[in-house]
């Protein structure tokens, strides 16, 4: 038996390596894999014809630039279909791609299973039906997204969010961890992505806004967390030509959670890290910015939402403070810091709308019940 599995970024990555985890006893032990992702899918196996460090890219102007790249591997992907003849294929997330992706398998009678639901709910409303006509089956982290596909007759399921399981995982091996490099003082954590355009248009706003907030808090420790060693250099390089530091600032490789969950505060650039943050009960401001032209086309976009932020869409109201473009200031991270730090009140207010979001996205099991699904579509 063979399954492709594609997913295109970090988080889709781990998503997808606990998936073919799940799937193998449901399938067979001698099942192939195959497809694009990252480190962790080829740990799990699964042999890459590309790698999330390639297609890991954000906003519309960005991907425009690598147009040809892009193209290049989707003709390779549509080429496998034929030359590798898969049982299933499997995409997560990633929708540009994925679900053209998925168009082409099943033209071809290779069912076509897709988990994340794309942000229609957000935006292009419209894209539903073509959605529907790409996949034999829909599988949704949020409880609210199988709605949107009635009637369309597409099958769709709502396994809980992965991040759930993931984080009680993690919050039990805590202990077995070794400590972070923490000073004395406040511990603060700085989230502002590791993808070279959210370093460049994030990281010297929130490191003078850090440092700022030291001045009116008192001592502090600053972590700033990479996924890997090799983005810790280029942050550790971005550091030093950034106008301002805090006194105590450290990059620390590969501890993005234990870092959140450590915090005291922090700010954390927009995206899954967000509701990270919030199942690991860090009180937080969101932090966003994209190219100009990027932006111009998203908020003509992005009219079925009041806010970009996991946390506040799941909740339904505004939980964490939203700094997007021109809002994003040393001075706006510097005051979200000491409010999140010193008010009480608003700290509490976070903490408890962050239980209520743990609890819609449903228990442990989503990759589970993920799995099921992809088993019962193999024909």
């Amino acid at each position: 038996m063979k399954i492709m599995i594609c997913a295109g970024e970090s988080s889709g990555d781990m998503y997808a390596a606990a998936l073919v985890r799940a799937l193998r006893p449901l399938v067979g032990q001698d099942v192939e894999f195959f497809g694009i992702g990252g480190d962790a899918m080829r740990a799990e196996g699964v042999e890459l014809f590309a790698h999330v460090s390639q297609t890991g890219v954000i906003g519309f102007v960005e991907v425009a630039r690598r147009f040809r790249f892009f193209s290049r591997l989707l003709r390779t992907l549509r080429g496998l279909l034929d030359t590798r003849r898969p049982d299933l294929l499997v995409t997560v997330d990633y929708p540009g791609m994925n679900l053209r992706l998925a168009a082409a398998a099943k033209a071809r009678g290779v069912p076509a299973v897709h988990w994340v639901c794309p942000q229609v709910w957000a935006w292009r409303r419209g894209r539903i039906p073509k959605i529907a006509a790409s996949l034999d089956r829909l599988m949704c982290f949020f409880p609210f997204e199988p709605a949107l596909f009635e009637g369309t007759g597409l099958e769709t399921v709502f396994t809980g969010h992965p991040l759930v399981e993931q984080i009680e995982d993690f919050a039990a091996a805590v202990p077995s961890m070794p400590p972070l490099p923490w000073g004395p003082g406040r511990r603060i954590a700085l989230m502002c992505g590791s993808r070279p355009g959210e370093v460049r248009r994030l990281l010297p706003d929130i490191l003078a806004g850090a440092a700022m907030a030291e001045d009116a808090l008192g001592e502090c420790s600053f972590l700033l967390p990479a996924p890997d060693d090799v983005r810790a250099a280029q942050l550790r390089a971005a550091m030093k030509a950034a106008p301002r530091l805090p006194r105590r600032v450290e990059v620390v490789a590969g501890r993005s959670r234990q870092t959140m969950r450590e915090a005291e505060a922090g700010i954390v650039k927009s995206g899954t890290s967000t509701l990270e943050a919030a199942l690991l009960g860090m009180p937080h401001s969101l932090a966003y910015r994209v190219a100009p032209s990027t932006y111009a086309v998203m908020r003509r976009l992005l009219t079925g939402v009041k806010w970009i932020g996991l946390p506040n869409i799941v909740a339904g109201e505004s939980v964490v403070p939203e700094r997007i473009q021109g809002d994003l200031s040393p001075q706006s991270v510097r005051d979200d810091l000491v409010a999140l730090c010193t008010d009480r009140a608003r700290r509490e207010a976070q903490l408890a709308a962050f239980a209520r979001i743990r609890q819609a996205l449903g228990g442990r099991g989503a990759t589970a019940r993920a799995a099921a699904v992809c088993a019962a579509a193999i024909r």
